[in-house]
This record gives C-alpha cells, sequence and structure tokens, in this order.
C-alpha cells in the first residue's frame, strides 16, 4: 500500500502540469509498451531496427504503408492504441515545443534573458522622448563602426522597443549585480548612460564605472554641477550637458547653425562628425601634410585633434602642429572612412 501511495504520488506530480520530465517518462513508457505488445503479437517486422521509424510514422498518422501490422492482433492495437495514445503524445510533444520557443522569445522580448555579449554598446536608461532617437543613431554608426552589437537596459516596465534589432536586459536596479551582469556589463567597450532623471544616470554611471572602468563611458546631465561632481570622481567618464541653449543663441546670430549642427551630429544624415587614431608605426607629422591629402582621397575634412587622446580636443589646430602615434583625429566625412591608406596620406 505504502509503495502504491509514492508510486502514484510521484505520477501525480509529474503529470500534474505534464513537465518535460513527464512528458519524457510518457513518450518512453508508451515506445517499450509499444514494442512489447507487438513483439507478443507476432509483428517481427515492426519491432526490428525500423521500429522507432515506423511508430514516429503512425503515430503521427502520416501513414506511409512501407510498413504496416501483418496480424490481426496488431492491426487493432495499432487502431486503438497506438494511433490514439500516440497521436496525443505527439500533439502534446508538439504543444510543449512551441510553448517553451514562444517562452524564451517573449523572455528576449522582456529582457529577462541573460545574455552573451562582448565588445559591444551598452546603452543604460530609458527616456522615451531621447531614447529611440538615440537607439536609431547608434544603430547607424554601429553597422559603420565595425558591426558592434547594441544592447538596451532599462529598469522601466517596457519591452524591447526594436526587437530583432537591439539586444535588450530589463533590471530592477542599475546596480544590481546579478541584473547588470545579464546585460554583460564588464564586457561592454562603450557604455551610454541616459536615464530619464540625473540622479539615476549619476548612480548608474558610478556602478557601471566600478564594473568596467577601462570602458569608453558617456554620461548624459542636464544639471551641469551634477556632471562636474561625477567628473571629480571618474574623470575618464565623458558627460554630455544639454546644449539646448547654446544652439538657440547660436541660430539667433548665425541663422541655420542648428540646422548645421544637427547634420553634424546625425550619422544619418549628410556630413557627419568622425574620429581616427593616429597609428602608432607612423612618425610624427604635421597637420599642413595630412590636412590636404584627406580632402583630395576621401573628402574629409580635418576639424579637431586631441594630442593625448584626453577627452580634450582642439578645434581647428595650427598647420604646423604635430601629430604622434596615439593622437585623435576628428574629421568631417560622408560617412566613418573604415580603412585609412595611411602610407598614400603621409607621404611627403
Amino acid at each position: 500500500m505504502l509503495l502504491f501511495k509514492r508510486l502514484r504520488k510521484l505520477i501525480y506530480h509529474n503529470f500534474k502540469e505534464m513537465k518535460w520530465q513527464g512528458l519524457l517518462m510518457s513518450l518512453l513508457a508508451y515506445m517499450l509498451l509499444c514494442w512489447l505488445v507487438l513483439r507478443l503479437l507476432g509483428e517481427t517486422a515492426l519491432v526490428g531496427a525500423d521500429y522507432l521509424y515506423w511508430l514516429i510514422v503512425t503515430a503521427s498518422t502520416v501513414g506511409y504503408g512501407d510498413l504496416s501490422p501483418a496480424t490481426m492482433g496488431g492491426k487493432l492495437f495499432s487502431a486503438f492504441f497506438v494511433i490514439p495514445i500516440g497521436l496525443g503524445l505527439f500533439a502534446l510533444t508538439v504543444g510543449k515545443v512551441a510553448a517553451f520557443s514562444a517562452y524564451q522569445w517573449r523572455k528576449g522580448i522582456m529582457g529577462m534573458k541573460a545574455l552573451n555579449l562582448n565588445e559591444h554598446i551598452l546603452v543604460i536608461g530609458w527616456d522615451p522622448h531621447r531614447t529611440p532617437q538615440l537607439l536609431r543613431l547608434l544603430l547607424i554608426e554601429a553597422q559603420q563602426n565595425l558591426g558592434r552589437t547594441l544592447c538596451l537596459c532599462v529598469s522601466d516596465e517596457i519591452e524591447n522597443p526594436l526587437p530583432g534589432e537591439i539586444e535588450f536586459v530589463r533590471v530592477s536596479a542599475y546596480n544590481d549585480p546579478a541584473d547588470m551582469q545579464r546585460c554583460c556589463i564588464d564586457q561592454a567597450s562603450s557604455i551610454i548612460i541616459d536615464c530619464a532623471r540625473d540622479d539615476s544616470t549619476l548612480a548608474a554611471a558610478l556602478y557601471s564605472h566600478s564594473r568596467n572602468p577601462h570602458a569608453h563611458s558617456i554620461a548624459y546631465f542636464r544639471d551641469q554641477s551634477l556632471s562636474q561632481l561625477l567628473r571629480h570622481h571618474c574623470p575618464n567618464i565623458e558627460c554630455t550637458p544639454s546644449v539646448a541653449v547654446e544652439l538657440m543663441v547660436k541660430a539667433a546670430m548665425d541663422p541655420g547653425s542648428s540646422a548645421l549642427h544637427r547634420q553634424l551630429l546625425s550619422a544619418g544624415d549628410g556630413m557627419t562628425q568622425y574620429s581616427v587614431r593616429y597609428p602608432e608605426p607612423l612618425p610624427p607629422i604635421s597637420i599642413r601634410r595630412l590636412y590636404a591629402p584627406l580632402k583630395e582621397h576621401y573628402q574629409a575634412t580635418l576639424i579637431a585633434v586631441d594630442l593625448e587622446a584626453d577627452g580634450e580636443p582642439e578645434i581647428n589646430p595650427p598647420l604646423d602642429m604635430e601629430l604622434h602615434p596615439g593622437a585623435l583625429i576628428y574629421y568631417i566625412a560622408p560617412r566613418r572612412i573604415r580603412d585609412f591608406d595611411w602610407a598614400t596620406l603621409t607621404q611627403p
């Protein structure tokens, strides 16, 4: 009696919601029982090497007819047990697989899956007015710049705004180690922090810097004082304050300035500003020797250089300024130049 109760409890536990374990047990029991009964009924042709093939074809009601029961008992058993029971298990298996696939897809849409990313661009934060445009521009830039993957990490209760185009992770907090690990924050090459509130941006920036201090990090602030506070603690984080007021003043004095700056910032509209690092093997070179070849070969205009690559570029540098390997060169061009022919550009 005790053994029967334990067996009944085990069966109830596995078959209550028909979990994968219960389904597997049902399939194994079904295949074994069919094999034993067919063997007892003398269906030697069916219980040989082709047994599994015949069982699947018969249970799914495909019925090719190349193999079939030869005895009356085998025919009755197939008609009243193999086909109805097998069809139910077949439908249940297909349904479970479909439901599992849909659930995994839904987890991705809802940002609940752990990702496996490396050297990606991680965007932390969500602002319904700015973030969609930020993502669209980043996708254009990412496609031009070595095809890097883009991942959005949010704490808001939203779904992936661009499914199939970007990766998506939803977290409970931007300083939760387990949640932030799902977006592979330690492996990101660039981190952009742009939350709806400046205090959230500050907290996310401090945490991301503690997890990945070597990533190129950018934080957007409306309040300049918080930007200065972050730079004091994390000097290598690039803070980008709002420039709306400055653009309005410039447009008032020089009409068309706002459209000009928008074009320089947007990779999808006309000429855009990019940067490239002057490579190590090359000798020092003056701005004068590089300025004209850039225009002739690539229709690119040199506008600034950062000699120390410390985030403090010098705009409109003098022609006699000397560039050394490692310096950043900022230029305007119709698209990002992937492969510079430095030998041609630097020849006397």
